[in-house]
């Protein structure tokens, strides 16, 4: 098992966590998506692995689902040790967090399965326009559009949804079948653009 994805998937995790508490605090939806995105932004300037940047190249890269598994379960420690002392340090974020793990679970499961689809596409935007574009500023805003847009559109993001989970104390069957789909879903859709593009980059050559 690779140690580096792991530290760099719990680092990831981390982030993300952190990004998490702060959109649960604060509450102007507009600025808590501004502000989350401030975690993607550091696990693309230094290189981390986190699960939704990183399933959807399984469509580029042969023998890559381990790395994909290994950077899930990183994320999730780094994600529950954030969680966790969030939660002792402000149990007043459960309420806002009961609040929106609520209406995520009242959704049904094909929708579930979209707008983790579109969240995935959103994620694999946001990283490879990252590394692709050469503007310093270009680069910065594609991932700040793409984080704000997944959170105002109410897509769903299976890493920061286990902040929400853990915050919310809402670890259920149901709760758990949906991160599952959503985990799924966040895959499809980034791979269905990492596969377009795969196919831009033959057919240009």
């Amino acid at each position: 098992m690779n140690k580096n994805v792991i530290v760099r998937g719990i680092y990831a995790g981390i982030l993300i966590g952190l990004a998490s508490l702060l959109y649960l605090s604060v509450e102007n939806a507009y600025l808590g998506s501004l502000l989350f995105s401030l975690g993607l932004l550091v696990v693309c300037a230094e290189g981390l692995y986190l699960y939704t940047g990183k399933v959807g190249y399984l469509a580029r890269q042969k023998n890559y689902l381990k790395t994909v598994i290994t950077t899930l379960v990183s994320n999730a420690i780094g994600i529950t040790f954030v969680s966790v002392l969030g939660l002792i340090a402000k149990p007043n974020l459960v309420h806002n967090a009961t609040l929106l793990v609520d209406a995520k679970l009242s959704n049904p499961i094909e929708a579930v399965i979209i707008l983790s689809m579109f969240c995935g596409m959103m994620m694999y935007i946001a990283v490879e326009g990252y590394q692709r574009i050469s503007n310093e500023t270009a680069k910065v805003l594609v991932v700040v559009f793409a984080v704000m847009i997944f959170i105002l559109a109410k897509f769903e993001h299976s890493i920061a949804n286990m902040t929400y989970l853990i915050v919310s104390k809402t670890i259920t069957l149901k709760s758990l079948f949906y991160l599952l789909l959503m985990i799924l879903g966040n895959g499809i859709g980034a791979s269905i653009l990492c596969f377009i593009d795969k196919k831009i980059d033959q057919y240009s050559v």
